[in-house]
């Protein structure tokens, strides 16, 4: 188990339009570089606590399917779900939206829940050792993605990404 990995970006949209976005999983895809979108699943139909959802996944030439279970909604605040495998929950992804003067920060953070065996198994699937390094990056390019896609619709976005 890893320390949680946390990226924050400073977008000029309205909470509720960048809260939009980031629940919307199937369109996920459009901006995380391992994620390829995905359905709502079970009569889910979008975010609510307890509503699951089946993602595709790929690094490279590896390709996987995942099972997430949305663990927390407070709309248009807090949006998190766990990754699912064999009924545990591997991991939380939680996006938090707070309102600020020039729009809103997002703090997307992932929380790692992996002993030793899953997380060797998880990296016989993705093919990535090192996890935390990895979704950093990952969120990183995620976030400027969702900031680009906002700036797209509104020609006075920008976006500043802090680590943590």
């Amino acid at each position: 188990m890893t320390s949680p990995v946390s990226v924050s970006v400073e977008i000029n949209a309205p909470v509720e339009k960048v809260w939009a976005m980031v629940t919307d999983l199937p369109r996920m895809g459009e901006w995380s570089p391992e994620n390829q979108g995905g359905e709502w699943a079970d009569g889910a139909t979008g975010p609510a606590v307890g509503a699951t959802f089946k993602g595709k996944n790929g690094n490279g030439k590896k390709n996987w399917s995942t099972s997430v279970k949305v663990n927390a909604v407070d709309a248009p605040r807090k949006f998190s779900f766990g990754l699912m495998v064999f009924g545990k929950n591997w991991c939380d992804w939680v996006y938090e939206i707070e309102p600020i003067a020039t729009g809103c920060r997002v703090t997307h953070s992932w929380i790692d829940h992996r002993g030793w065996v899953s997380t060797t198994l998880g990296k016989v699937v993705s093919g990535v050792a090192d996890r935390a390094t990895h979704n950093r990056k990952n969120m990183e390019v995620t976030l400027q993605n969702l900031a680009k896609a906002c700036a797209y619709q509104d020609a006075t976005s920008y976006c500043r990404v802090h680590a943590r």
